[in-house]
């Protein structure tokens, strides 16, 4: 973890960490996506731009709760499911079947929901190195690995927590409201109050995994 955190403060770590930050924009969009399904609606497309930058598109009935809980779902989803990686990575044999069932629901969302050649290239990427590992690699391994792509997860929000306190999201088709700003919109209260929960949210379940995975 320590080691992942200076990847983006050393000099040229930047680059290094270039496809962690790509995974995280996945999760993100991801979790968007999923929190539509999980709230009654619809989870169309998403893809992820080369400079990092992601969309997912999704549609549901008009309602404020839903439309809080969807852009929430992108911001504490992928700390979520990071606690549930090191949860499950207790059992190196759970770490396989865990990869195995990741590389499948990728390969899933290839065909579903992925869109633009780059997206397209980097989601296969990872389908295919999650399900070598879950087929060749020993158990051991397997679990270093699930247990690094937790940390990745997990470190999402804070590895691009300015996001968290900005109105306006930049991406390669554009600017747009921010996660928090929609929140705001929906609930009241200021964009930066939701960052602030999101944020702890995002802690609170880091910490529960770290202490999940070391019982």
């Amino acid at each position: 973890m320590t080691a992942t955190l200076l990847l983006y403060v050393i000099p040229f770590g930047d680059r290094i960490a270039y496809p962690l930050m790509l995974l995280s924009t996945l999760a993100h969009e991801a979790g968007h996506g999923l929190m539509a399904l999980l709230v009654g609606g619809s989870f169309h497309r998403l893809t992820v731009w080369p400079d990092g930058s992601g969309v997912a598109h999704w549609s549901a009935e008009p309602s404020r709760l839903r439309l809080a809980a969807v852009a929430a779902g992108g911001l504490v989803g992928p700390a979520l499911a990071a606690a549930l990686g090191f949860h499950l990575g207790r059992r190196p044999g759970f770490a396989r079947r865990t990869l195995g069932a990741v590389a499948i629901v990728l390969a899933v969302a290839l065909i579903l929901l992925v869109r633009g050649l780059f997206a397209w290239l980097f989601v296969a990427t990872v389908a295919a190195l999650c399900a070598l590992v879950a087929r060749r690699a020993d158990a051991k391994t397997a679990r270093l690995v699930l247990i690094f792509l937790s940390v990745q997860l997990a470190l999402s929000v804070f590895s691009r927590a300015d996001y968290l306190f900005t109105p306006v999201a930049t991406t390669a088709s554009g600017s747009m409201p921010s996660d928090t700003a929609l929140i705001a919109q929906a609930l009241w209260l200021p964009y930066w109050f939701w960052g602030t929960l999101c944020g702890a949210v995002s802690v609170f379940a880091l910490i529960y995994g770290i202490r999940a995975y070391w019982r």
